[in-house]
């Protein structure tokens, strides 16, 4: 058949590496085609080159209709958006870390003009704003900061005592929170449904609503902060309200398969801490599946400070079991701990954080379980748009 054919000849069953090597040097084809082999190695070109490893494959998720499973970018907080206005530096920052199959979560976005607790912070509430990240977008695709010196926004109006900040060095002194009138509560849900609207007109595939760390959803959520007698506090249906509300009208607006939401129950950020996490876990991810938004991202009981990583005995895992969509985990994982979480079914993705901000090619590392840069915490948050932001190096092959 190859002598008869007067054109380009291809064969394909299962063929190895040194069989497809040796069947065009003998000139019995032109091209080998892989199948099975090269749906678990997507990068098979680079590992048959460097004769590398592959991975297995497994045959009983050939015909799944179930996403990729990959690697994920966590929402970092970066602060180096002048003015609250995304900047073209972070088309090199997404750019670097974006992956076929990967999925990135952008860095927290201001809602409005009330939602600056950082300086430098991007937004997503003016047009200017959604101007500004649909560049930043298309390059994926294609590969006390109140306003006129007001008062931040709480569930509260308890005041929070001088804190450390994430980076671990500098501690950070607040203004006294205005606690929101009950009124005024709406207006907020629509500035989520407003701002979930901009970010699909600049291109995301989707928002992720954030519930975590201490954040305004997460100072309703928790019973340490919410100190409410309205409908929005005292009981777990009362603190989780305002949360549920938020996730409805940006899924009313989008569609909630373009919905996620970030999660930290066990998390004491800024004092923002609950009683009972496991009840607020458990009941937030029940609450959830009415919904049916795409998925729900948890934060490991083990990361209750930022930057810590404790021993505990709880565990996501009744969480997994209650939601019913995609469920993703962060804090703390290595490559190790990322596999087992998926091979043990604990999660569905794993979301890394420190590791990806300094590996944009982390996936890649991961795979060759090649040797990982440092990070240093002390340029996390400076404004700088290139040191601790897009300079980490790549891996190249001397480091193979």
């Amino acid at each position: 058949m190859r002598k008869a054919f007067k054109r380009t000849f291809m064969v394909a069953g299962g063929y190895d590496r040194e069989d497809g090597n040796s069947v065009v040097d003998e000139n019995y084809t032109d091209l080998v085609a892989y199948g099975r082999v090269f749906l678990a190695n997507p990068d098979l070109p680079q590992r048959f080159e460097l004769n590398s490893p592959l991975n297995k494959y497994d045959r009983s998720t050939f015909y799944l209709s179930d996403p990729v499973i990959g690697i994920v970018l966590a929402p970092l907080t970066r602060q180096r958006s002048y003015n609250n206005v995304p900047q073209p530096h972070a088309i090199l920052y997404y750019s670097q870390r974006t992956t076929n199959g990967g999925l990135l979560i952008a860095e927290a976005t201001g809602v409005s003009d009330t939602a600056r607790g950082y300086p430098d912070t991007p937004g997503i509430w003016t047009k200017e704003q959604v101007e500004a990240w649909k560049p930043i977008v298309r390059a994926v695709h294609d590969k006390d900061f109140q306003p006129n010196g007001q008062a931040p926004i709480s569930s509260t109006d308890k005041p929070l005592e001088t804190q450390l900040r994430a980076n671990g060095i500098d501690s950070t002194q607040y203004s006294p929170p205005r606690r929101l009138r009950t009124d005024e509560i709406p207006g907020l849900v629509n500035d989520f449904r407003i701002a979930a609207k901009n970010a699909i007109e600049a291109g995301f595939d989707g928002v992720e609503v954030h519930g975590a760390h201490g954040y305004l959803i997460d100072q309703f959520l928790k019973d340490q902060v919410n100190d409410r007698t309205d409908e929005y506090g005292g009981t777990l249906e009362n603190r989780c309200r305002f949360a549920l509300e938020v996730v409805e009208a940006v899924s009313n607006e989008i569609g909630s398969d373009r919905v996620g939401i970030r999660l930290s129950p066990y998390a004491n950020y800024s004092d923002c801490g609950d009683s009972n996490p496991e009840k607020l876990a458990l009941y937030m991810a029940e609450s959830l599946n009415k919904y049916n938004i795409l998925y729900c991202h948890a934060v490991e009981p083990r990361m209750i400070k930022a930057g810590e990583k404790l021993e505990t005995p709880q565990s996501l895992l009744p969480m997994r079991r209650a939601f019913k969509g995609t469920f993703m985990v962060a804090g703390g994982y290595d490559r190790e701990d990322g596999n087992r979480a998926v091979d043990d079914n604990y999660a569905d993705l794993v979301v890394y954080g420190r590791f990806f901000l300094a590996n944009p090619d982390l996936p890649r590392r991961f795979e060759l379980n090649a040797l990982l840069n440092k990070y240093d915490r002390s340029t996390f948050y400076i404004s700088d748009p290139v040191i601790g932001y897009t300079d980490y190096p790549f891996l190249d092959s001397s480091n193979l």
